[in-house]
């Protein structure tokens, strides 16, 4: 639309903590219930679309899709489009452990997309975790973590034969961006709001 047009918006913001809580001792369960509980009140309220905002509590994203009646925007197929649209088909998965080692994500790219997305090993998956939840979570931005990220990347297009990268953590932009490697790097954040604008506008 342009000009002083701006997106008409219902935001039910979340104390992370609590989150992170639930997330850190497995009870996805009390996570879901909290979940469900916001989309309903969106709903309630007149929201017309929904969006799961982080990509590691797409998790529950079935539970809160069946939830509501209005459309769910999944960060992973939103993603998944992008990296197709890119020609690219062995990304590489950077994100929280609880993404990089259930299947809830890579799954469904691989199910429904035919992406093999690729994740480091158990060192790498340990230090990109950690400057997540350490670090990013609470604005802490280090050369040092940049440095091991993009050490990281360039190991897993060597050992890995990684032909792109997903961000698969809405912080990780922070961080690193495309502006840091030659080969497509995808920013799960901004391929989401994108998503949403089609969805309002179309």
């Amino acid at each position: 639309l342009g000009g002083l047009h701006s997106a008409k918006l219902l935001l039910w913001s979340f104390d992370f903590a609590e989150i992170a809580e639930r997330q850190h001792v497995g009870d996805w369960q009390g996570a879901g219930v909290l979940l469900v509980e916001a989309a309903r009140m969106l709903e309630a309220a007149g929201a017309e679309g929904l969006l799961i905002c982080t990509n590691t509590m797409h998790k529950l994203a079935d539970q809160v899709e069946v939830a509501v009646s209005i459309p769910l925007i999944h960060i992973a197929d939103a993603t998944a489009t992008a990296v197709a649209q890119a020609g690219v088909t062995r990304p590489a998965l950077l994100a929280t452990r609880f993404t990089m080692d259930q299947d809830f994500y890579k799954g469904r790219l691989a199910d429904r997309y035919g992406l093999h997305s690729v994740v480091p090993d158990e060192a790498g998956r340990d230090m990109v975790h950690r400057v997540i939840y350490d670090e990013l979570c609470q604005g802490i931005v280090t050369a040092e973590s940049k440095a091991a990220y993009i050490d990281e990347i360039a190991r897993m297009r060597r050992d890995e034969n990684i032909d792109s990268v997903i961000m698969g953590c809405t912080e990780i932009t922070m961080l690193i961006g495309q502006q840091d490697f030659d080969i497509p790097v995808f920013d799960t954040t901004r391929i989401h709001a994108e998503a949403a604008v089609e969805f309002a506008l179309g």
